[in-house]
């Protein structure tokens, strides 16, 4: 019997990914635990291990395939004894059971693409499910999500049809300008345009859902905007998955919680010192590029440190607000914002309070290269506890964070500078530091933020009690 391969769910809160790379061909034979295929999600490029054994009968989605949902079926293998030919032609159709949600388990699943789909969406969804994996087991175009305006199959491209979807537009009045007749992104931009047709369940002959409110207000704001400059004038860039959860989570975040800001200033002359005997300190190792330090500490791992030491000192601003109950945390788990191309992410250092100033920087650098290059795991920058955002090294005095999801704060840092400073009734120069706490107010109070900066000011001022 035919065994579907259908695509993964790689996090809790995935409901699509790109399928960047195959890294089997059709006539393969793959067993449980294989590496078969590369998904991109917005922050990450994971491999996908198979769970069931056989030989790859059909590659059902194309590398480079954008916006596939979870539970789509992506290939199809050939069980003992089957021959390709017979899986390929009953595959994609066979009942069986859906594949697990969030398990972080990809593979061979037996699956029903028509109670894929509806379980999470319309009947209208189940039965384009079907008809994509049907056209694309055939090896021909995808079909879009709903029959043409003369009753025609439409066949467009994943995107074009989202797009259409979000639009409001009947995909079935956009003439195709791809291979065959195939209807394109720009296709669809340029009806949105000229104004085509709004689709509507009487015309289309399924169960297709009005549009919503919220795509059609979201297409007039941006052609308002478009109508401000000259055509010509500038170039459109697309969205990538990231930026768009990026815009979604910052939006979220500032509309729903209730920021406040509490700024402090801190000397560093101790710190620096500190680190600097500490890195001259720091025994050599030997590698492949000859001798280098064990460690090279950097102000940000001291800070991301003096952090968690500071919420280890006020553990009730160690919290996540839920709307049932207060999570008081056990351990500081300090996310840490790394710019990478296209947007930013937050690598997490687990249990920081506990972990010395070298292993938090060897961490730290571990992480920050494989964010660059797409490599982090979920598990290794979703959840946290606190975050720590450091522009200083751009020369930004000082600045304000949006707090991410589900922490309660978030600290930004600003550069370190000389400033002139009254000691005793005198001027002198002093290395100041401007940090700014981001706080939630539903789940830490004004004063208990005060704390937890004062908490955060001693370590920073008195480094050598992060030592002990």
């Amino acid at each position: 019997m035919p065994i579907n391969v259908t695509m993964p769910a790689l996090s809790p809160t995935m409901e699509e990914g790109n399928l960047a790379k195959w890294l089997v061909k059709e006539g393969d034979q793959v067993s449980s635990g294989d590496i078969i295929a590369e998904i991109e999600t917005d922050k990450a490029t994971m491999e996908v291990e198979a769970v069931d054994e056989g030989t790859v009968a059909k590659i059902v989605v194309a590398a480079g395939t954008e916006g596939v949902k979870v539970n789509e079926i992506i290939a199809i293998l050939a069980a003992d004894g089957e021959s390709a030919e017979d899986a390929a032609a009953g595959g994609g159709a066979s009942s069986g059971a859906t594949a697990p949600q969030g398990d972080g388990q990809a593979g061979a699943i037996k699956a029903d693409p028509q109670a894929d789909a509806a379980a999470t969406g319309s009947e209208a969804d189940a039965k384009d499910a079907a008809m994509r994996a049907d056209s694309r087991a055939s090896g021909g175009a995808e079909p879009a999500a709903s029959d043409g305006a003369k009753g025609e199959r439409v066949f467009a491209s994943p995107l074009a049809r989202r797009l259409a979807k979000d639009a409001g537009i009947d995909i079935g009045t956009v003439e195709g300008s791809g291979p065959h007749g195939r209807v394109v992104k720009t296709d669809v931009e340029a009806a949105a345009k000229g104004g085509a047709r709004k689709a509507a369940p009487a015309e289309t002959g399924v169960a297709a859902a009005q549009p919503t409110a919220a795509p059609m207000a979201k297409a007039a704001s941006d052609e308002s905007i478009l109508k401000l400059f000259e055509e010509g004038s500038y170039e459109k860039v697309p969205h990538d998955g990231m930026r768009k959860t990026i815009a979604k989570r910052l939006v979220e975040a500032k509309t729903t919680i209730p920021h406040f800001y509490l700024t402090i200033d801190c000397e560093l002359d101790a710190l620096l010192a500190l680190r600097k005997q500490l890195n001259d300190a720091a025994p050599m190792i030997k590698g492949e590029a000859g001798d280098r330090p064990a460690y090279k500490l950097s102000v940000n791992d001291m800070i991301i440190k003096a952090m968690a030491l500071a919420l280890k000192a006020v553990p009730t601003a160690n919290v996540s607000w839920t709307d049932a109950a207060m999570l008081q945390h056990q351990h500081a788990d300090v996310g840490v914002a790394v710019s990478i191309e296209g947007g930013l992410i937050t690598p997490i250092i687990r249990r920081a309070e506990e972990k010395t100033l070298s292993a938090i920087s060897n961490e730290m650098k571990d992480m920050a290269k494989r964010a660059r290059t797409r490599k982090l795991k979920p598990e290794e920058y979703q959840g946290g506890t606190t975050a720590v955002s450091n522009l200083g090294m751009f020369g930004i005095k000082d600045f304000a964070a949006v707090i991410n999801p589900p922490h309660a704060t978030i600290l930004a840092v600003g550069a370190g500078e000389q400033r002139a400073v009254v000691k005793n009734g005198a001027v002198t120069v002093a290395t100041i530091m401007s940090a700014t706490l981001s706080t939630d107010h539903r789940a830490v109070d004004g004063a208990l933020g005060a704390q937890l900066m004062a908490a955060f000011k001693q370590l920073i001022e008195n480094p050598m009690s992060m030592l002990v």
